[in-house]
This record gives structure tokens, sequence and C-alpha cells, in this order.
């Protein structure tokens, strides 16, 4: 009995995997060399030109373009996380669920509602220009929105608590012996942080990186509401070729591209934590 339960339960997996994550991904690869047709959208005939379009330097100008605001909200995020990761582990134990509980209530809201939310509040005639209106710091409006600072914004906003979760985990399992020593050794608080905190939580840093900037590059409907036309992400491109454009063939071979780069960060992820432990394991021995 319990060997077929195990069975049935593999079975739904793996059919709901191959059903929802094999098929439709082998449909995207299938289009990328496809071409387009006007009339059924994709025609029956190979091409490579697709992913040769790629080359255009304005494609490269807009993939640099949304990696580089990729890498500024991962470091922003980084910043922000980092201390705060440190401060959830110096809380008393029975206050850190309380504050992890607050730092995932925003996932129950869902992100698009959020993003609305934050563009009224940046908004030239929005709360944050209000208040600082009654203060007296200004003297008009500032404009934050529909500029590149503000997609940061937006991006930083949305994927923060991605970047705290595992600091959060890398910064709990901390070994506190390790710290002791540093001090007992008369090691500067400057000192213990560059050799020891930071070496040791490099793994949470490494897996936060990669979860904020994989995203980061494809959501688009940040950079549609906070960013306007010029500062478009590559998700931008994929969704504008998809349902605008209606060229699915090249939308397609965009999509696979991102997700080979994507692929490719997961693979330096990989390598990094490898190399990351077997030090510490050369360190513990």
């Amino acid at each position: 009995m319990r060997n077929r339960f195990q069975k049935t339960i593999i079975t739904l997996i793996v059919g709901w995997l191959l059903l929802f994550v094999f098929l439709p991904n082998l449909m995207i690869i299938v289009t990328s060399f496809l071409t387009r047709d006007d009339a059924n959208f994709v025609r029956l005939a190979l091409t490579f030109d697709n992913y040769t379009r790629l080359l255009d330097p304005l494609y490269g100008a807009v993939l640099l373009h949304s990696l580089n605001m990729a890498l500024i909200a991962t470091l922003c995020c980084l910043l922000l996380g980092y201390p705060f990761a440190w401060c959830l582990t110096k809380l008393p134990p029975r206050v850190r669920p309380v504050m992890l509980f607050l730092l995932i209530v925003p996932f129950w809201t869902n992100s698009l509602i959020r993003i609305y939310g934050l563009k009224i509040f940046l908004s030239t005639r929005g709360w944050l220009n209000e208040f600082l209106l009654w203060l007296g710091v200004i003297d008009k409006p500032f404009r934050i929105m529909y500029t590149s600072e503000a997609v940061v914004l937006g991006l930083v906003y949305i994927l923060l608590p991605f970047m705290v979760m595992p600091l959060y985990s890398s910064l709990e399992k901390l070994d506190k012996s390790c710290l002791e020593a540093a001090r007992d050794l008369g090691a500067s608080k400057l000192q213990t942080f560059w050799r020891i905190i930071l070496p040791l939580t490099m793994p949470g840093i490494v897996a936060g990186c990669l979860l904020v900037l994989l995203p980061a590059m494809g959501l688009f409907f940040v950079a549609d509401l906070m960013g306007g036309a010029k500062n478009l992400l590559i998700g931008n491109v994929i969704k504008s070729q998809f349902l605008n454009i209606r060229d699915w063939p090249f939308g397609a071979a965009t999509s696979i591209v991102l997700t080979l780069v994507m692929g490719l960060m997961l693979l330096f992820y990989w390598r990094a934590a490898r190399l990351l432990n077997k030090k510490v394991a050369e360190l513990d021995n």
C-alpha cells in the first residue's frame, strides 16, 4: 500500500513537470527556430535568424542596460539586506519569528499591486512630495517617476526579501566560537568581519545576489510602470515581441538566451559554493 502511494505521488509530480514545465519549454525552444508568419504567428520554416538578430547593437544595448539596472538593484539589496539580516540574528529568539513574519507579509499581496502603490507614493503629487513640501524641505515637487532610479527603487522594493532570507540563514548558522577566537587574538571588529564573517557568509551572499539578479532582469511590469519607455528591461523586449509585435520566434529566441544566461549564473553559484565549502572544510581540519 505504501509503495503504491509513493508511486502514485511520483507519477503525479513527474506528469505535472512534463505537462507544465518540460512541454512549454520545449515549445519555446522549437518556436525560436521557426519563422514569423503574420497570419498564423509562426511558419514551419527552420531558421537561425532569430538568434542572429540578437547580435544587433540595439538589443545588445537593451541587454546591457537591463543587466546594469539589475546589478545596481542587487547591490542596493545587499547593502540594505546584510545589516538588516545581521540585526535580525541579534534579536531575542522570541522576537525573530515576528520580524521574519513581517518580512514575508508583503508576499501575500500581488507585486503588481504593490508597484502601483509605490507609484502613487512617489508621483509628483504623491504622499512623499506632499510630506516634504509640508516639512519645507523642498519648494516644489521633485520628479522621481519614469527614471532609471525609479526602476531600481521598484526592483529593490520587490526583491529585498529574497536577499534577506539567505543572508539571515547564513548569519544565523555562523559559528560563534570563530568570533570569540578572533576577539581573543586581538582582531578588531573590521578585521573580524572582513576575515571571518564575510567569508563564512559568502554562500548566503551569492545565493541572495542570484535570487535578486535573475528575476530583476525579467520584471517587465516594474520598468513599464516606474521607468517609462526609456528604461527597458530584457523582459520588456520579450513581452513586446509576444504581445505587441507578435513576433513569437524572436521572442522565444530572446527568452532562450536569457534562460541560458541565468543558467550560467547558477553554474557560477554552484562552483563558488563548492569552492567555499571546500575552503571551510580545510579550515575546520
